[in-house]
């Protein structure tokens, strides 16, 4: 008897989430092997030495009794509320907790925002390089993601009249990740407000993912896009996975603003979705009062001294010093977005150099075009590890590229297959 093959939802055949994919994979089978794997791929404080915050542990033990059972499908009011005054103090005075949606994550809220918006072919414009969850989330939702280039040489900043020539009648949302992931650029408030007044004058709706926004170095400025879209709907997703180092909470928001008078059928349509999936883990939710009211100690962590500042250093030290990297400075987050010289190395494929990197040197990144971007000559790494770290992962990568160079090529054509087979 034949089984028959039981096949993948064909929706699925573009969606790509390589930050925990097939690398991610042969990783832990080395690390079963026996190998100490460095796994650079994902910013996963925790798994760094982070530690949240302990008022926010103790606030979600103390209300372990009241975290039980199911809660209202938009999250508890101390929570929400706390979103509400963070909102305030940034001058969005009218937001309200009707206005505020708890989430298990941002990542489940993307997916949830998307899939209120959108029917069969709408258009949403995202930055590339992205988080690829943004174009899966649109996929899957059943729409089209349309990528808006961010060059490196603007800084990896979108140029606003580029991404409006992109805008068809289709078009339903604009993306906009700021502080950046995977690029770590900050957006000007000029690029911001020309942003705004384009999503305004085509009526789209502005998503803003502001997970990292407290994450910013050397005098960097963090504009909330929230206020400066007026004419339009902004959501603006945030949570306590980066800034408070907590992931393993899985609680984000997301909070309304601007124009809603139009947008009463999307935001019932959001608590349909929402009401579905019952409500948030609650435990959780019990720390982002005390997490948005309590000393904000991410800044002591960016500021000179502080350790994400020092990691940082150290990879800006390390690419200076390289024969063939290069790298915009990241002004945000915890990543950096580093390019190949491809004067020097003509050959370089980003995911066979992350294979190999892996294979041989046991160093786990990220390779660009797991981010949607359109060429294949850079890497992501996390600023999380101790400088000390980061400096031998510099040294391995710069060994892979010595190879590279003799070689006159980054790999054989046998190698470069096998790639191709398991990506």
């Amino acid at each position: 008897m034949t089984i028959p093959t039981l096949r993948a939802a064909s929706a699925l055949a573009s969606v790509r989430y390589e930050i925990r994919g097939q690398l991610a994979r042969r990783a832990q089978e080395m690390e079963r092997l026996g190998y100490d794997i460095i796994s650079l791929n994902i910013g996963n404080p925790g798994a760094f030495g982070f530690r949240t915050p302990e008022t926010m542990r103790l606030a979600m033990i103390e209300n372990l009794r009241s975290a039980e059972g199911y809660v209202h499908q938009k999250g508890i009011f101390p929570a929400r509320e706390a979103v509400v005054m963070q909102q305030q103090e940034r001058g969005l005075r009218e937001v309200t907790v009707e206005d505020v949606f708890i989430g298990n994550g941002v990542s489940e809220l993307i997916d949830l925002v998307l899939r209120a918006l959108l029917n069969d072919g709408d258009e949403v414009l995202i930055p590339s390089p992205d988080y690829p969850l943004w174009t899966a989330a649109t996929i899957l939702n059943r729409g089209r993601a349309v990528h808006y280039p961010c060059h490196a040489s603007n800084g990896f900043m979108p140029d606003p009249d580029e991404v409006e020539r992109l805008i068809t009648k289709r078009t339903r949302a604009l993306v906009v990740i700021n502080p950046n992931n995977p690029t770590g650029a900050v957006y000007s408030r000029e690029v911001l407000e020309r942003l705004a007044r384009m999503a305004e004058r085509h009526r789209l709706l502005v998503l803003s993912d502001e997970i990292y926004d407290q994450m910013t170095y050397d005098g960097a400025e963090f504009v909330p896009m929230a206020t400066l879209v007026h004419d339009t709907l902004c959501a603006t997703l945030s949570g306590l996975s980066k800034i408070y180092r907590a992931c393993g909470f899985r609680i984000g928001w997301a909070s309304f603003s601007g124009e809603r008078e139009g947008a009463s059928e999307y935001l019932q349509a959001l608590e349909l979705l929402s009401s579905l999936r019952l409500c948030a883990n609650v435990p959780g939710q019990w720390a982002v009062q005390t997490a948005l009211g309590g000393y904000q100690s991410i800044r002591d962590l960016v500021a000179p001294g502080g350790r994400l500042h020092a990691s940082r250093q150290a990879i800006l030290a390390a690419v200076a010093s390289s024969k063939y990297l290069q790298l915009v400075r990241p002004m945000g987050a915890m990543y950096a977005f580093i390019g190949v010289r491809t004067e020097v190395l003509p050959h370089f494929d980003d995911r066979v150099f992350a294979l190999d990197l892996l294979e041989h040197k046991h160093v786990l990144v990220a390779p660009g075009v797991s981010f949607n971007a359109p060429y294949n000559s850079h890497f992501r790494v996390t600023l999380l590890p101790e400088p000390a770290v980061l400096a031998d992962v510099f040294a391995r990568i710069e060994a892979q590229l010595d190879l590279y160079a003799a070689a006159a090529g980054p790999v054989s054509a046998e190698a470069s297959l096998r790639v191709v087979k398991r990506l």
